[in-house]
């Protein structure tokens, strides 16, 4: 397990207003501060089997955002679900697989803070930038939407597994990768409906998009989703085009 503390620095380029009391006026000030957010990431990290045979080799990379429930400061609970559980029960994929854990039980993902989390890794290893794949479920696949907006340059393919989507900002989305929405039909959490407009709305503006809507399925459709062996065979066939 690797630990690592995470520092985003934002500029604000903003305006105090102060509002005088005296009866000449108010005055519009300029100002600028610099805020410092601080947070601790701590996550599992796979490599595939011959990454350490073929030095010479880059290798894609799987970024892995898990839900609600795993969410907290035991790491174990990462391997419940998605991809993290496949590894646990002996399944080989070909590229790395990053999957953080949101410490916050009852917050959104910090997505500016798994992005420079990512990067560290892409830098550190021998990571292919052309074949960074991201997915999410549940709070993890609507953090995954938000990333996919948020940094369009950056992944070659996307699947969401009962997420909410972003659906006035789908145009910020990459149109040249191509993306793989999951849900299922009962889902009482997040409601299907939000990944049927989304899909709809890609599709409208000729997006690379393929939609699985599973029947009689609830919330915890990432069990069929992430046991779909196609899903990984499609992820790994996908690469930037710059």
């Amino acid at each position: 397990m690797q630990i690592l503390k995470i520092t985003s620095k934002i500029a604000l380029f903003g305006a105090v207003l102060f509002l005088q009391a005296c009866a000449a006026q108010s005055q519009l000030i300029e100002d600028e501060v610099e805020t410092v957010t601080k947070e601790d990431l701590r996550y599992y990290l796979y490599f595939p089997e011959d990454y350490f045979e073929k030095p010479e080799k880059d290798f894609g990379l799987l970024l892995f955002l898990h839900g609600g429930g795993e969410s907290g400061r035991e790491l174990l609970h990462v391997k419940k679900n998605g991809p993290p559980k496949l590894l646990v029960e002996g399944k080989q994929f070909p590229f790395l697989i990053l999957a953080p854990q949101n410490p916050h039980e009852k917050k959104w993902w910090n997505t500016q803070a798994v992005n420079q989390l990512l990067d560290s890794i892409v830098d550190t290893n021998r990571v292919d930038k052309n074949r960074i794949y991201l997915t999410g479920l549940s709070r993890g696949g609507s953090a995954a939407w938000e990333m996919a907006t948020q940094y369009p340059d950056k992944f070659a393919a996307l699947a969401v597994v009962c997420g909410m989507a972003p659906l006035p900002y789908a145009h910020w989305i990459d149109k040249n990768m191509p993306i793989w929405v999951f849900h299922g039909d009962k889902d009482e959490t997040i409601s299907v409906g939000e990944s049927d407009r989304m899909v709809e709305k890609l599709k409208e503006m000729n997006y690379d998009v393929k939609y699985t809507r599973y029947q009689d399925v609830g919330h915890n459709a990432w069990d069929r989703a992430y046991t779909t062996d196609s899903l990984y065979t499609w992820m790994a066939k996908q690469k930037r085009i710059n």
